[in-house]
């Protein structure tokens, strides 16, 4: 993937102020879309040093991902992981999946945003994010039930976060799984 002429084309649509079709550019770029996916719509901005997307819609229906305005002053791979993050709650909201469960959405969308097992495509976070990500996927494992069929249904992917999570503490313990980094 060329990100040189992506980010060139991305400049382009942001000095024209085609934020939603910068959105629409990469999510077609990437291979993101869904037949579930509505399209894209604003959402205001919270601080101009943070960033929230979120997927709009009951669960069923057709899904819009709203965005910030300013979403594309931030790092391409981070956008790229964001929308990535949303597009696969707009799958798992869809009529042949129907995740009905909020945790055990957000734990599936922060796993892939630091493994990309359903997005290959997308770039590898920052070893900073891949850190902030994890742990707000152990936050919703842990809001599961203890012990449920839903714990225990991604007992395996929570022992590869935590694993992850300790390479990132005690970088002299990098496993494969980092070492593409270097």
């Amino acid at each position: 993937m060329n990100y040189e002429k992506i980010q060139f084309n991305l400049n382009a649509y942001k000095e024209t102020g085609e934020i939603l079709d910068a959105a629409r550019f990469l999510i077609h770029e990437f291979e993101l879309d869904d037949e579930n996916f509505l399209g894209f719509g604003f959402r205001e901005e919270l601080e101009k040093n943070s960033i929230l997307l979120t997927a709009n819609g009951e669960i069923g229906d057709m899904q819009e991902v709203l965005i910030p305005k300013n979403l594309f002053d931030f790092d391409l791979t981070l956008v790229l992981n964001m929308l990535a993050h949303e597009m696969l709650h707009v799958r798992q909201k869809s009529p042949k999946m129907m995740i009905t469960d909020k945790n055990e959405r957000e734990w599936q969308a922060y796993y892939e945003m630091l493994f990309h097992t359903n997005f290959p495509q997308i770039p590898e976070l920052s070893d900073y994010y891949k850190n902030f990500f994890g742990e707000k996927a152990l936050i919703y494992y842990g809001r599961m039930a203890e012990g449920s069929e839903l714990q225990q249904k991604y007992a395996e992917q929570k022992a590869d976060v935590e694993k992850l999570l300790k390479e990132l503490k005690n970088p002299d313990n990098t496993s494969t799984i980092l070492r593409d980094n270097v």
